[in-house]
């Protein structure tokens, strides 16, 4: 078996769970195969290799199946331990990127989706606050976690850059979308400096969508999200 055959990542190109595991792989230099799903359905190697969720992205690695994206982080980390470290090795500070990973996933990414799924202006300028105080309190882990230096990892980038900069497509677009400013010198000053550190890093900019692309892609997600509304609002 090849080497990109031995390592395979189900997933899309626009999904950022999905670039995460791209992000992880770069950073160890591990040859892999990408599989492209379909947008709108799912192949059948998906639904065998997550039969539980359904869904992207999951790699696989000698045909064993790991799903679930910060798994997917984490077990590269643990099984291609001579590139650059991905979690910290002191206990404390392993466990803290582990906890501010996990509020990306239950805090920002619902936060941000919920300025485009919020009903009138009032709803959408209530979201949008609750997203910029989320981002306001990813500032503050910055300091927590970086410790001064250049990354959420220190030196070098680490599972909450990761988990947090796959994001940075989707926030641009947020913001394009939306009229709303994600990062600015008053309320993240930090994280200004780091978002531009971490898109020009070697491991990320290859598999960064452009914002354009993105944008189309959403249009089309939002296109299809209001047929299906339509369709289940008419008298059957």
């Amino acid at each position: 078996m090849s080497k990109s055959k031995e390592v395979r990542l189900i997933g899309a190109w626009p999904s950022p769970f999905v670039i995460r595991a791209r992000i992880a792989l770069n950073i160890k230099s591990v040859e892999y195969e990408f599989l492209q799903e379909t947008f709108g359905s799912k192949s059948e190697l998906l639904l065998k290799s997550n039969p539980v969720h359904k869904k992207i992205p999951v790699l696989l690695h000698q045909d064993k199946p790991i799903c679930e994206s910060l798994i997917i982080v984490q077990y590269i980390d643990e099984v291609w331990s001579s590139g650059p470290s991905i979690l910290p090795s002191d206990p404390y500070d392993r466990a803290l990127a582990r906890f501010w990973a996990a509020y990306v996933d239950e805090k920002l990414f619902p936060s941000m989706r919920g300025i485009s799924t919020a009903q009138g202006e009032e709803a959408k300028k209530a979201a949008i606050e609750l997203f910029k105080d989320v981002v306001v309190v990813m500032e503050d882990a910055f300091g927590k976690c970086g410790k001064g230096k250049v990354f959420f990892g220190g030196e070098e980038i680490g599972l909450v850059d990761i988990a947090f900069g796959s994001m940075l497509g989707w926030l641009r677009v947020t913001e394009n979308m939306n009229g709303v400013k994600v990062f600015d010198e008053t309320t993240t000053p930090k994280l200004l400096g780091w978002v531009e550190r971490f898109s020009a890093a070697d491991a990320v900019k290859d598999v960064m969508p452009e914002t354009e692309k993105l944008m189309e892609f959403a249009k089309l997600l939002q296109a299809k999200m209001r047929d299906a509304a339509a369709a289940a609002a008419t008298p059957k």
